[in-house]
């Protein structure tokens, strides 16, 4: 009878206990419940206070450049004339300098080309010559050191086709950036839109190689500026366009200050550099 007392008041000491413990957790739940949602109220109030963490809806985006679908239309009878040129010749030599859209008309009618299917790959070189200085030996694999020479013509295909479609023609082959060096031994057929640009840095046996490339109904552009070489020795460029001058199939379209289109800025810097 003792026993059975015994473990009712204990059973019942449990339950008090416990009941009292709950009491307390929920009451003390309760009162930081209460002061956290006073800070929260007292940080509202607070129009100091900046968050580091907000970002800027512009900043939060990616880059992308507005993607032109129109056909390419010059911008200067000059320009006119050099697209009927690359569109009418085999081989095109656009001369003058620069902000006349030697490099953008060309690139313009390679990416149209592509998209049309009348060409199955796009193939831009230039020599790999900085312009005064040495920038040393660039990290990665070869296509990653070498896009920075064709930065600018990736501009011009994204803007004409669309970032998606260019890295996937970069991924599969069928647009190719690669040194000028890289280019002996490969024959440019009727398949192949080439571009070789800032032609003023090869050499003349540089030149040579290149145009030796040339196969039956290629479509190959030179563009450059003689009088902006960053080579010493004899140029290239200069002595192709003495060599090859009168053949057939081939154009050379030489542009002058006035048919500057960058900037009339451009215009008048190059007045005072070249007066």
């Amino acid at each position: 009878m003792a026993k059975r007392a015994h473990v009712k008041r204990q059973k019942y000491s449990c339950e008090h206990d416990g009941h009292s413990y709950d009491s307390k957790f929920n009451d003390s739940k309760r009162s930081k419940d209460s002061r956290s949602r006073g800070k929260r109220r007292s940080y509202e109030d607070n129009s100091n206070i900046v968050d580091l963490s907000a970002r800027s809806a512009q900043l939060a985006t990616a880059y992308a450049p507005h993607r032109i679908k129109s056909p390419l239309t010059a911008r200067t009878p000059a320009q006119q004339r050099y697209i009927d040129a690359i569109k009418n010749h085999c081989l095109t030599f656009g001369i003058g300098p620069a902000g006349t859209g030697k490099s953008y008309c060309a690139g313009a009618l390679a990416a149209e080309a592509l998209e049309s299917g009348r060409i199955e790959r796009i193939i831009l070189t230039r020599p790999a010559v900085e312009a005064g200085e040495n920038l040393g030996f660039l990290p990665g694999e070869l296509e990653d050191k070498y896009a920075v020479y064709i930065d600018a013509f990736r501009d011009i295909l994204n803007e004409r086709l669309g970032p998606g479609v260019v890295d996937y023609c970069l991924r599969h082959g069928r647009i190719v950036g690669a040194p000028l060096a890289y280019m002996r031994g490969k024959t440019f057929n009727n398949n192949t839109f080439v571009i070789l640009d800032e032609a003023q840095n090869t050499t003349p046996t540089q030149m040579k190689m290149f145009l030796t490339r040339i196969g039956e109904n290629s479509k190959v552009v030179i563009n450059g500026d003689i009088r902006q070489s960053d080579i010493r020795g004899p140029n290239g460029l200069a002595d192709a366009l003495e060599r090859v001058r009168g053949l057939p199939g081939v154009y050379i379209h030489e542009f002058e200050r006035d048919d500057i289109v960058r900037s009339g800025l451009v215009r008048a810097i190059m007045d005072r550099y070249e007066a």
